[in-house]
């Protein structure tokens, strides 16, 4: 656990050198600024799903909850929203997408729509364990591409947690739920498409002389 802390802190620094980086470089043009900032949304986004509360997700989320406390909302907004794609696209694509899933991940999938909007990012933990080479990168381009619409359209949080109980200190939160949706339904439909379609057995039957 404290390793898993200390990694966060160097990613986190690695992410602040970075985004200082690109700002600096696009100071003459504000189009490229936003294109800066979306792209880090689109990095941020991402690595809230890449281990689902690993080094890298918690280096994206301290960062996040940094950046509160000097005004970056909008950071903290694309954290959120990249935490809670993974959930709810796997709650969605056991809900469309049954054949993708066993009878025990379709059961267990529901579940994910109340965590997911809670901003809990753990709940997809069992599904990306199950299959990490089709979930994880699925989820990561959904929570990208909601992190990166979050910076794009200017939400602000100025809260660090509650997902959607927080709602009422988030700035734009039309294009919010927007960019939320738009998010889990990329990483639901990439689920559809990677994933295999699960074989179900027929019951034996004896023969009855």
């Amino acid at each position: 656990e404290n390793l898993n802390y200390i990694n966060a802190f160097w990613v986190g620094g690695a992410i602040c050198a970075a985004a200082q980086i690109l700002i600096d470089k696009t100071k003459m043009t504000p189009g490229r600024i936003l294109v800066s900032f979306v792209v880090l949304g689109v990095i941020l986004g991402a690595m809230m799903s890449i281990d689902m509360g690993g080094p890298f997700n918690k280096a994206a989320y301290v960062f996040g909850t940094a950046a509160i406390a000097t005004g970056g909302y909008d950071i903290m907004a694309a954290v959120m929203i990249g935490g809670m794609v993974p959930p709810i696209a796997i709650a969605l694509s056991t809900t469309f997408f049954k054949s993708r899933w066993t009878e025990e991940e379709r059961k267990n999938g529901p579940v994910n729509y109340i965590m997911g909007l809670s901003f809990i990012t753990e709940g997809a933990i069992p599904y990306a364990a199950a299959d990490p080479i089709r979930v994880i990168p699925a989820c990561m381009v959904g929570a990208g591409v909601a992190g990166g619409l979050s910076m794009a359209f200017g939400c602000t949080l100025m809260a660090p947690h509650g997902g959607i109980f927080v709602f009422a200190v988030v700035g734009n939160w039309p294009m919010y739920l927007i960019s939320l949706a738009v998010g889990a339904v990329v990483s639901m439909l990439l689920l559809a498409l990677l994933k295999k379609k699960k074989t179900v057995k027929e019951p034996e039957t004896k023969n009855v002389k």
